[in-house]
């Protein structure tokens, strides 16, 4: 299991990854994530040894394990920007028409559809989704438990961790703020989709 830091890490891997096809060097990390190149270095070496990277030939160059070389796949695609969504209290994400994001074809799967929603507020900042990220949603209405999922409640939407219990529905934040509160549901509730990938702001 990745801590904060190290899923913080890895998603400014991916997303580089998906603009450059390669792992960020040692410096470029360390420059995203504001610390010292040792720090970065040591970030790497965890992520090599839980198995998300691997490294080439003991040199100081990776590569993202689920973007292996003969499974690489170059184009994108683009996604469609549906809105922005809470991450904190609910609010309905309004439609954004026009607007797109090109994510790796290699981050879906064939079938199913996927959208694009921009994150707001810090309820679920421990595992890595932050205020103004982009978050690519799999549309789908079921979700198991631990499943970052897209809720509906009551017309409006939030993103939360999934938890089902023998009469209820626990949507819980994961954040290091302590005014968000879980959320206890037995009706009205409906999954519209589960978090897939999420691509850091700018």
């Amino acid at each position: 299991m990745l801590n904060s830091k190290e899923l913080e890490a890895l998603k400014v891997i991916r997303n580089y990854f998906v603009h450059f096809r390669k792992v960020p060097s040692v410096i470029k990390l360390a420059e995203s994530l504001d610390i010292s190149s040792r720090t970065a270095n040591l970030l790497l070496m965890e992520l090599v040894k839980k198995n998300y990277l691997i490294q080439k030939q003991k040199k100081a160059k990776y590569l993202l394990k689920e973007f292996l070389p003969n499974n690489v796949n170059d184009k994108t695609v683009d996604i469609p920007i549906v809105g922005s969504i809470a991450c904190g209290a609910q609010t309905l994400a309004q439609e954004i028409s026009g607007e797109s994001l090109q994510v790796s074809q290699q981050l879906l799967i064939p079938g199913y559809k996927y959208f694009m929603l921009r994150a707001r507020g810090s309820s679920m900042n421990e595992t890595g989704i932050n205020d103004g990220d982009y978050v690519l949603i799999k549309q789908q209405a079921i979700a198991k438990n631990g499943d970052r999922v897209v809720a509906i409640i009551n017309d409006e939407a939030t993103i939360k961790e999934f938890h089902r219990e023998k009469d209820f529905i626990i949507l819980k934040p994961k954040s290091n703020v302590p005014t968000h509160k879980p959320i206890i549901l037995k009706s009205d509730f409906m999954v519209q989709g589960i978090v897939v990938a999420v691509i850091p702001k700018f």
